[in-house]
This record gives C-alpha cells, sequence and structure tokens, in this order.
C-alpha cells in the first residue's frame, strides 16, 4: 500500500485578507469558514483517503510561526513534523526540504504538497482524485492537480492538457501535461474556456520524495544542493526539524511550478533524458485559494440577499456584501457588493471588485512603519498570548494570559519597569532573587533592570494585568536569559 505523506506548505503573509490577516498571523492561522483554521482544514481532509498508509503531517512553516502551528495541530490530537524556514525561499526550497527529511530514515513516501491557506468544500471528491493520483505518483509520475472552471479567471495561473495518459478505456481522467501558463488577461481566460484544455492551476502535487530530489538534481541542482546542505547542518528538537539560518538563507528562491513542473512539461515534447513524466489531473472539489475578501464571500453561506455576515453585525437593507467583525458592533445601511472588515485597531471598508488592492494598503503601512500590517493588537505566544490594551508616550498597559503550566523567559529590560496585576488564577514570580505566589486581586512590581519570571503553576489559564512604565515600551527591550523554548 502506497504510504503518503502529507506535506502542508504553510508560507505566505496574506496580504489581502488583511485587516484579519497579517504578516505576523498569516491567513492560513485564522479560521476563516469553519471551527477550523485554513492549516488545520488542510491537515483534516487528508483523512481516510482510501488505499493508501497515511503518514503523520508534515508543515513547512516560517520559524515565527512555528509554536502556533504545532499548538493548532495538539489541539487536533494530531502529531507531526513542523520543518522551519529562517526565512521564506518559496516553495520549491520548501518541498525539497520535506522530501529531505521524508527519505532520511531511508523511506521513500508519496509526498502530497498542499498549500495551507486553501478551502476545498467537497472532501469525498478531493479524496477520491487524490487517491488517483497517489497510484500514478507511486509509479514515478508528477502528478499536478488541475481545477476544472466553468468561468474565465485573470487570477491564476493554468494548465494546459495534452494526451491522455494511461488505460482509456477505464474511467481515468489522466493527461500529460502540455504546458504551464501565467495568469492571462481576460479574452486569454475566455478563449482558454472555450478551447476546453486548460485548468487552473492548484498549486497541489503527488510525487514520490526520491523523484522530486531526482528532478532537481537535474533541474535547480542549486537549490537541491543549497537544500541539502542547511538540512545536513540543522538539527532537530522534538517535533520541530530547523534547518540552518544562513546556510538556507543562500538558498535561492523559485517555486516549484518554475523550478520543476514547467520544465517537465516542456521535457515532454524535447524528450529531455532523466526527467519524470508529468500528468495532470482535473479535480471538481468546491476549491477556492480564498486569495482576496471576494473570494471568501464565494465561499461562506450567505443569506436570502447574498450576505455574509459573523460577528456583531447588523445589516439594514445589504445586498451581497460581506461584514465580519471580531468585537465591536458593525451597523451597515444600504450597501452593496461591499466588505466591511473590524479588528481591535483597524477596520477596512472596499468595494468588493478592489479587494485585490487591499495588499497595497498594507504597503503603505509598512512604508510608514506602521504595526497594524504586520501584528494584531492580540498576539500569540508559546506560552500564552497577550493583548495591547492601551498605550501612551511612557506607559503601555497589556491583558495577559498565560496558560496552564506556561513559563515565560527568564528576562530583564533595560528601560521599562513592569507593575502586574493578577485578577485570574495564581502567578509564581520571580524578581531578582525572590520567588513569590501572587494570587488573584494582588499585585507586584518588577523595577526597571530587574532579572524576572512570570510562571503560571496551576491547571487553570492565569490572566493578569501588566502596566508597563518608562522611556521605551518596544518588545525589542527584551533581554532573554533563560527559555524553555528556545528563544534565546
Amino acid at each position: 500500500m502506497t504510504l503518503l505523506q502529507p506535506v502542508i506548505l504553510s508560507g505566505g503573509s496574506g496580504t489581502r485578507l488583511w485587516p484579519l490577516s497579517r504578516e505576523k498571523y498569516p491567513k492560513q492561522l485564522l479560521a476563516l469558514t469553519s471551527e477550523d483554521s485554513l492549516l488545520q482544514a488542510t491537515v483534516r481532509r487528508v483523512d481516510g483517503i482510501a488505499g493508501v498508509t497515511l503518514a503523520s503531517p508534515m508543515v513547512v512553516c516560517n520559524e515565527e510561526y512555528r509554536f502556533i502551528v504545532a499548538e493548532q495541530l495538539r489541539l487536533m490530537g494530531k502529531t507531526g513534523t513542523v520543518v522551519l524556514e529562517s526565512c521564506g525561499r518559496n516553495t520549491a526550497p520548501a518541498l525539497t526540504l520535506s522530501a529531505l527529511f521524508a527519505i532520511k530514515n531511508g523511506s521513500d513516501p508519496v509526498l502530497l504538497a498542499m498549500p495551507a491557506d486553501h478551502v476545498i468544500s467537497d472532501i469525498d471528491a478531493f479524496q477520491s482524485v487524490v487517491a488517483e493520483g497517489a497510484a500514478l505518483a507511486n509509479s514515478g509520475a508528477v502528478v499536478a492537480f488541475g481545477i476544472a472552471f466553468d468561468v474565465p479567471e485573470t487570477g491564476y495561473g493554468y494548465i494546459q492538457s495534452g494526451a491522455f495518459y494511461g488505460d482509456t478505456s477505464t474511467s481515468n481522467t489522466a493527461h500529460l501535461i502540455a504546458r504551464f501558463v501565467e495568469k492571462p488577461d481576460l479574452p486569454t481566460a475566455q478563449r482558454y474556456l472555450s478551447e476546453g484544455t486548460y485548468l487552473w492551476n492548484s498549486g497541489l502535487f503527488m510525487m514520490r520524495a526520491s523523484v522530486w530530489l531526482s528532478a532537481m538534481n537535474i533541474c535547480r541542482p542549486d537549490i537541491l544542493a543549497a537544500c541539502q546542505n542547511a538540512f545536513d547542518q540543522g538539527k532537530t528538537e522534538g517535533e520541530f526539524v530547523r534547518v540552518h539560518a544562513s546556510t538556507f538563507a543562500q538558498c535561492p528562491s523559485d517555486s516549484i511550478d518554475y523550478a520543476v513542473m514547467e520544465r517537465i512539461a516542456a521535457g515532454v515534447s524535447s524528450g529531455e533524458a532523466g526527467l519524470p513524466v508529468g500528468i495532470v489531473l482535473p479535480m471538481r472539489a468546491g476549491w477556492s485559494d480564498v486569495g482576496a475578501w471576494d473570494a471568501l464571500w464565494q465561499v461562506l453561506p450567505k443569506d436570502t440577499k447574498g450576505n455574509v455576515a459573523q460577528g456583531d453585525v447588523l445589516l439594514q437593507d445589504c445586498h451581497n456584501t460581506l461584514a465580519l467583525s471580531e468585537g465591536r458592533l458593525i451597523a451597515c445601511v444600504g450597501l452593496k457588493d461591499m466588505v466591511v472588515v473590524e479588528t481591535a485597531d483597524a477596520i477596512l471598508v472596499s468595494h468588493k471588485n478592489s479587494t485585490q488592492d487591499v495588499k497595497k494598503i498594507v504597503d503603505t503601512l509598512k512604508k510608514q512603519g506602521r504595526t497594524e500590517g504586520s501584528i494584531h493588537r492580540k498576539v500569540f505566544r508559546p506560552w500564552g498570548w497577550y493583548d495591547r490594551v492601551d498605550a501612551g508616550d511612557r506607559f503601555q498597559v497589556k491583558r495577559i494570559v498565560v496558560k496552564p503550566q506556561g513559563i515565560l523567559s527568564l528576562q530583564m529590560h533595560h528601560h521599562r519597569a513592569e507593575h502586574w496585576i493578577v485578577v485570574s488564577g495564581t502567578a509564581r514570580v520571580t524578581c531578582g532573587d525572590k520567588n513569590t505566589l501572587v494570587s488573584e486581586n494582588q499585585s507586584i512590581y518588577i523595577p526597571l533592570g530587574t532579572l524576572h519570571r512570570l510562571e503560571n503553576p496551576g491547571c487553570m489559564p492565569m490572566e493578569l494585568i501588566e502596566v508597563q512604565s518608562g522611556s521605551y515600551l518596544g518588545e525589542d527591550d527584551i533581554v532573554r536569559f533563560e527559555d524553555v523554548y528556545g528563544r534565546l
């Protein structure tokens, strides 16, 4: 039976879904269409595929997201491997690192590479075509999945299917890949639709690990060498596989499509030796890359007037409008084809036809040095989370929640003092050479420059209010001396 290794590619910042998605908390970590985050839904949809032995999931992500990813897997009851990239280098290096880890112990599984931020509504159809692809990949082919479509779309790349592959007397739907094409203009997309040989490029691929590494050796030996060096110099810590940071930073950036798939497609006609056969399978499974707010509106349940409302939302005489609130009341009157998104620190109002341009707002925020483009007011940490409630020139107020047995680093600050007021649970506080239990409704003062640590020794979340005061209140004013999460 085929051993199937799910590889979830969890890169990308999702700037078009700002303000919910931020650089340091991208869209794949958000629960946009169900109680699961997009990452969790990607992991879950491979459960139960017929005819394969399913390996534990492997997630490739930036080092910055490691604890959030691990926590989301834990909440699902899943154990897996989290391959950490020190910097983004696109999908070809990410898949290469996955393949190197997959063959480490002499195995050669079929890799199913899946972007972590896509939505698939018909799981049965997805699993059926993946099972078909697994058999082809196990025989040595590289399989792409193309999305069958009935409307022209200028926002996706396309795959042109060629001749049938294999036994045409069966229900086989496999075709040789004729070529990959870039995002077209509208007349070209309309021509692709009328010709009937084109599919949207889903970004889903399957192949044996050894087949991918062999193809990389032919097509991009420079990327393979850089990944091999970074992998060999890296280390494994529990579920985390950490490649060597400075070595991986030298790796060229390239996508699966550009690095290998286009070369394979060209090799069908040129007969280039050594390359595997490239196959495309059509998929009809309710696929969306939720690349912008209008795409999310399309996949969410709507009322009789075509509206989507989530959170504290009131609609009056609105049509085909998406309104999402994370906290405050949104009242919409007379809107049509609009998007309104509220978060604690930002509000987006856009026409649905303009949602692709939201990324320009994020670019502007970055140029202005504003934090709203990169982080939320609520920030997740391996020990829990904090919410920046208020701030002024020389003070900042945070609500801090530490999960059971959570331990912050042993640290000090050069520029600020802190006052902690416990409002729920009990905190164990190290302050200088003293170790103190601080209970509900009690407080403690941490002077500037004092070595300190916060812990939750209990079995329930512990909550406190932190008031910082000083000349500089940035997160980079933290000097860590010990940290159980390896953040020194």
